[in-house]
């Protein structure tokens, strides 16, 4: 495992090399753990020369000693500033690259004051890159949760009932991901019956599932800290109207459509364009207001992304999801979401065997 954690501090110090830089403060504890294998937090890493410090206090010495083996630790005292520690292990006076995104102009101003005439780099993006090409590791750990999440659907999806409520239907779904090994939510599920569905994040409430035609559940199960999203929309309706199936079927033809132009070498702009393309065509492209999908690991969302102008050029290792949708304000929403890893010779739904065919979308509730 410390080999897998020490490549990846070695990547990033090439990348650093390019931008010349020879220290680097990471501050983003989600970036600290994917550079370290350390599961806490309020801890930063300190790339120094030929130096790897990860500076903490007494709560995480213990774990810090048994997850981080291959790694320094600074363990400061409780009332000590994360940046006077810094200044007691940075030698000389060059620059110090920071991260951008996670470190606020008042920490900033905490570090420059603490570490008067020293240079700051911000830096922007620059774990972020790597963790957006998934490892062999990485892969099976986000398979694990996908495999959790499906089995978990099954069982909500079998035991559905007209009178059961949305929060109903997110409390059943949730406690079975844990159930089959989740150890939680990779966000809070999306669990919309009938016109709510319009709405694309809607949060479960009092609706209950008989009383519309059709149910959306975006849902995901973290395993080892790696996630996975998917969603479905349900029918319940015992009489699908044909305005629906009309609806549906554009949309997953979308869907199948982007996923089958997935590759390495394209440009992920064009992956969105594929399910645009036809959702507009068919008339509804102002009611797909969103991206096409995103890449997730250890967070839900991550870089790369599909949308409509986002011209970075698909890898093998590209972990994205294909979640087009249409919505209509006072009908209801469909969308229909899968995660596909991006192979050497195209790609792989990570759970390929979860249906979503329409008449498999049939649920009897009464």
């Amino acid at each position: 495992m410390s080999n897998r954690f020490q490549l990846r501090r070695n990547n990033l110090r090439s990348l650093l090399k390019k931008e010349g830089i020879n220290a680097v403060l990471v501050t983003n504890f989600v970036n600290v753990s994917y550079l370290t294998g350390f599961s806490g937090d309020d801890s930063y890493l300190l790339l120094a020369g030929n130096e790897e410090i990860l500076l903490s206090d007494f709560r995480y010495e213990e774990q810090i000693a048994g997850e981080c083996p291959d790694v320094s630790a600074f363990i400061r005292s409780g009332s000590e500033p994360m940046e006077q520690a810094v200044k007691k292990l940075l030698k000389g006076n060059r620059p110090l690259a920071v991260e951008a995104d996670s470190m606020t102009l008042a920490v900033q101003g905490k570090f420059a004051e603490a570490l008067d005439g020293r240079t700051f780099v911000p830096l922007s993006g620059l774990v972020e890159k790597l963790r957006m090409v998934k490892d062999k590791w990485e892969i099976e750990e986000m398979k694990k949760a996908a495999k959790a999440a499906k089995r978990a659907f099954e069982t909500a999806k079998a035991a559905l009932r007209a009178e059961q409520t949305e929060i109903d239907v997110r409390n059943h779904l949730e406690t079975q991901m844990k159930l089959f090994g989740a150890e939680g939510t990779s966000f809070p599920s999306i669990v919309a019956a009938g016109p709510w569905a319009a709405r694309c994040h809607a949060v479960p409430g009092g609706r209950r599932v008989g009383d519309g035609e059709l149910l959306l559940i975006d849902w995901g199960a973290v395993v080892n800290k790696y996630m996975s999203d998917n969603t479905r929309t349900l029918i319940t309706a015992p009489k699908p109207s044909a305005k629906l199936r009309k609806i549906y079927d554009i949309v997953l033809k979308a869907h199948k459509a982007a996923i089958e132009a997935v590759a390495p070498g394209k440009i992920c702009s064009d992956i969105d364009a594929v399910a645009r393309g036809i959702i507009t065509d068919a008339g509804y492209g102002r009611f797909f207001g969103h991206g096409l999908g995103h890449s997730l690991g250890r967070e839900i969302h991550e870089n790369p992304r599909f949308n409509t102008v986002s011209s970075h050029i698909l890898e093998p290792g590209n972990v994205m999801t294909v979640e087009p949708g249409i919505y209509l304000p006072g009908w209801g929403g469909i969308r229909i979401e899968d995660e596909v890893l991006v192979t050497k010779t195209g790609y792989e739904i990570l759970t390929p065997n979860l249906p979503k065919e329409f008449e498999e979308m049939i649920v009897d509730v009464f």
